[in-house]
């Protein structure tokens, strides 16, 4: 973890602003701009891009997937500008607990695999590109969304200890906890070999 200098105050702000940037339902909203309807009563229910990519979007999805990363990364920089390196740390976990359990939707949001990689991105750019990097290859040769977001989150704290950022591995190590937290039911499927694969439908 990084020295924690900043007054209380300012950090609980940061963790604050974070939340309410990642609690921003970005699916939902480009779903509904585009008019493919509820996502919530689509495919799994699920409102990131993976589950706007079973409406058959793939811009929609891409879009999702952009405004979910960006949000995360823009609470850290902010952060990170406003007050230090402290503050946007708190800011990261704020955002992605946005994400994964937003006000707005009565705490059911998410799996916040877009959010997770890109606050690491914009906490250190090496370790978010690595994590990127393992879930792309994950990605193309299992073409399982969910076993890419296990495996990217899982070896993302070896990546930032590799690349020489261990300040920020206990924080890697929580938020991967909570992407396993979240893919539970993923997990399950997994095991029972009917997960579905990626660009197909529920």
């Amino acid at each position: 973890m990084p020295e924690f200098t900043s007054p209380p105050s300012i950090l609980a702000l940061a963790a604050l602003l974070g939340y309410l940037l990642g609690s921003v339902p970005f699916g939902i909203l480009v779903a509904r701009a585009m008019g493919l309807g509820d996502l919530r009563k689509i495919g799994s229910g699920n409102i990131g891009a993976t589950n706007v990519l079973r409406t058959g979007s793939k811009p929609a999805a891409l879009a999702t997937l952009i405004l979910d990363g960006g949000k995360g990364a823009a609470a850290v920089l902010v952060a990170r500008a406003a007050a230090g390196e402290d503050a946007a740390q708190l800011a990261a976990l704020g955002a992605f607990l946005g994400h994964i359990y937003p006000v707005w939707l009565r705490f059911r949001g998410g799996k916040g695999v877009a959010t997770f990689l890109g606050t690491l991105l914009a906490l250190a750019f090496p370790v978010g590109l690595a994590a990127c990097a393992t879930w792309l290859v994950t990605a193309i040769v299992k073409r399982i969304s969910s076993l890419a977001a296990l495996v990217s989150a899982g070896l993302a704290a070896v990546w930032a200890g590799l690349l020489g950022h261990g300040d920020m591995v206990y924080l890697v190590v929580i938020l991967a906890t909570l992407v396993y937290v979240r893919h539970l039911p993923n997990i399950e499927r997994l095991r029972a070999g009917t997960e579905p694969r990626i660009g197909e439908r529920r």
